[in-house]
């Protein structure tokens, strides 16, 4: 428990970092880095769908930092990076079918029977 509560303060710590870094200098706001760092989509509130597909795009898997991913960022992930089907929390059926036409289709499966 203790160190859940470390990782979130030190995630805190790192996005007040950024975003005074972006402050200083807009050339290196959160959303703009987000290009080369996917992974800092987590500490964006409400991403748009532009910077969604950016930070897919750079590393598939953070989609699991995005909720409620648009068909088309869902897509994105899964076209680069078929496992990335596990961190979709809720894949529309298109997505699912380009899982199961890459081979990926039994994550689901196995993502399910764990969840419940």
């Amino acid at each position: 428990m203790e160190k859940t509560t470390n990782n979130v303060m030190e995630n805190n710590e790192l996005k007040n970092i950024l975003i005074k870094i972006g402050e200083t200098n807009p050339k290196y706001t959160l959303e703009k880095q987000v290009y080369n760092n996917g992974k800092l989509i987590e500490f964006i509130d409400k991403p748009s769908e532009k910077i969604q597909l950016a930070a897919v795009k750079e590393k598939p898997s953070t989609i699991r930092f995005i909720e409620n991913p648009s068909e088309r960022v869902q897509l994105a992930a899964v076209k680069l990076w078929g496992t990335s089907i596990i961190d979709i929390k809720n894949p529309t059926q298109k997505v699912k079918q380009l899982a199961k036409s890459k081979g990926y289709y039994y994550l689901l499966n196995k993502q399910h029977n764990e969840n419940n």
